[in-house]
């Protein structure tokens, strides 16, 4: 069996880096203009050379979203952007509007377009479609199952992605206009404000102002909040039935999510190389996914039309047992101490687990803290300070530090 490949987002150049130190193949990134995340960091001109060259030296990939729906005025710009990729040498451009295609066929024929999961691909006669055009690549959309996915692959001979991990649409792959309508922020110009996670209530059109809960909570209801996508028991029938890239949702999230999932999904994929019979993800893999936020888990719709458990109706997320507190910057190994960027609250007591690129996992109590000039410290409040730490095991660039949350 060929091992897909395994693709993970990039918000900004350190979730870039993140990604492949723990395994991504392959990163997918936005620039400034052209994609759908637009309140993530993203990436300038200069910075997406900078992450292709960064990619290639590792023998890895990159790929860039330009899977927005432009209008007249923003269609002016395409060609430039897109000439642009081309001269970076930028691996694959996602795409989604038909016009977005056209001017990158015409401009840089060079360049591999792979149609983006905004696009819609159902049906094999969609699938078949863009292969005649010149695609390279579709994202399948979420909704489908995997016996509609074999079809698609008898019928096409273009690679297939498929996502396998991350946040679901309550909408049609994303294609909503809640947002727009209520906030004025569109979703598919990459401003999206979730209105699906909001609370509601109901109310009768006589009774102005008087609103029914849909469900008892006191935290509201979630009517339109779907679970996470988590296909982690399912990547040997997604990868026989001829899927080549498994991807990862998530160019917004944290630099914990993208480590924690990625290096879950690196390790099923190196198993599912060696032994594809035998692969059974070990309880430790699904417990690590639990350490992020989550709003739980679900199989979409793989197995067929989803059940009543795809939808949370309880919560808006459920809150993991540890908490990402900093990332390690430098290790000196002749003091036994980390250099960790801090990103929450820690004290001298807490329990810590430290998540390395290279290493098992290990934990350890929190016992000597200093701030960045040596001073001993027994607590750091605020965010994004540099530490000290005094660690049990050595550890390298990109290492994460948990701490378990105090009752």
């Amino acid at each position: 069996m060929k091992v897909p490949e395994l693709l993970a987002p990039a918000g900004d150049m350190d979730r870039l880096k993140i990604a492949l130190a723990y395994g991504a193949d392959a990163v997918y990134l936005g620039g400034k203009i052209f994609g759908l995340r637009a309140f993530a960091e993203n990436f300038s001109a200069a910075e997406l050379a900078e992450a292709c060259r960064y990619a290639h030296d590792r023998q890895r990939k990159v790929y860039v979203t330009v899977n927005m729906f432009p209008h007249n005025e923003e269609i002016r710009q395409l060609p430039d952007f897109l000439r642009l990729l081309a001269e970076i040498g930028c691996d694959a451009i996602l795409v989604a509007d038909p016009g977005v295609f056209r001017t990158a066929r015409k401009i840089v024929p060079e360049l591999p377009v792979h149609i983006s999961t905004q696009a819609n691909t159902t049906n094999w006669q969609s699938a078949l479609f863009w292969q005649e055009q010149g695609a390279s690549r579709i994202v399948l959309a979420r909704e489908l199952s995997l016996s509609e996915i074999r079809e698609i692959r008898q019928r096409v001979s273009l690679e297939l992605e498929c996502f396998v991990h991350g946040a679901m649409c309550v909408s049609y792959s994303g294609r909503c206009l809640m947002s727009a309508y209520m906030t004025g922020r569109e979703a598919n110009r990459g401003e999206c404000a979730q209105p699906c996670r909001w609370r509601y209530a109901l109310v009768e059109e006589k009774r102005p102002g008087q609103y029914f809960p849909v469900a008892e909570d006191e935290r509201g209801t979630y009517i339109l909040n779907s679970r996470d996508l988590c296909l982690l028991d399912d990547l040997p029938a997604l990868a026989a039935a001829g899927v080549e890239s498994f991807k990862i949702e998530g160019r917004m999230k944290s630099v914990h999510y993208l480590a924690t999932v990625v290096r879950v999904y690196r390790a099923a994929l190196n198993r599912l190389a060696a032994d594809p019979d035998g692969y059974a993800p070990p309880a430790e893999w699904r417990d690590e996914l639990e350490k992020i936020a989550s709003r739980g888990y679900t199989t979409g719709f793989f197995h067929g039309p989803p059940a009543e458990n795809m939808q949370e109706y309880d919560t808006v997320r459920v809150l993991p047992e540890w908490e990402y507190s900093g990332l390690v910057r430098q290790w000196d190994a002749s003091r036994g101490l980390a250099l960790v960027e801090q990103r929450n609250h820690m004290q001298l007591g807490d329990a810590i687990e430290i998540l390395r690129p290279n290493g098992a996992i290990f934990r350890q109590r929190l016992e000597y803290m200093t701030d960045a000039n040596g001073t001993p410290i027994e607590r750091a409040p605020h965010p994004q300070q540099l530490i000290w730490l005094q660690l049990a095991e050595s550890v390298g660039d990109f290492s994460l530090i948990r701490r378990q949350r105090r009752n």
